[in-house]
């Protein structure tokens, strides 16, 4: 069964997606730059491969699991080249941003379990879903969930320690 969708339709569904991919892009690359990239080229690439969405209802995760894919491609290639410049640019972005103990946390996390966050708490989206956008078993969707719980917990609770000694 293909998807026939009216222009309109397909940008009324994109913009209101609009938060959930930068909230997803941001878990994964961090750098707005790169994010906003990532978000042009799955919607780009979405709107290519329209004729692929089986169910108008998964738009939004279908939409997403192409943004994710576009975060890692972005993220892979970025792996291998960083200059001084692009570290210290960064390093000046994240002093004037990330401004709260709860996203810092978030932040310190590894990229599998800030993901599964992201979508989950932040987002909404269900441990099925997630599951269907990463390509993993519901299981491990729930583990990820757990284990950021705890690392979160941890993390936050060094903060607050950390404060009340200085």
């Amino acid at each position: 069964m293909k998807i026939f969708m009216e222009t309109g339709e397909f940008t009324r569904l994109v913009i209101d997606a609009e938060p959930t991919l930068y909230h997803i892009s941001k878990s994964i690359l961090k750098n707005d730059h790169d994010c906003a990239d990532a978000v042009q080229e799955a919607i780009i690439t979405a709107f290519g491969k329209l004729g692929t969405l089986k169910h108008e209802e998964f738009f939004k995760t279908w939409l997403c699991r192409i943004l994710i894919n576009e975060c890692y491609k972005i993220h892979r290639h970025k792996r291998r080249i960083i200059s001084f410049d692009d570290y210290m640019k960064h390093e000046q972005e994240a002093d004037c941003t990330q401004n709260t103990e709860l996203y810092l946390a978030l932040m310190k996390l590894g990229e599998k379990h800030r993901l599964v966050t992201v979508l989950h708490y932040i987002e909404g989206f269900r441990t099925s879903e997630i599951a269907v956008m990463l390509k993993i078993p519901e299981g491990t969707v729930k583990s990820r969930l757990s284990k950021a719980r705890a690392e979160l917990k941890l993390l936050l609770s060094e903060e607050e320690n950390c404060d009340e000694v200085v």
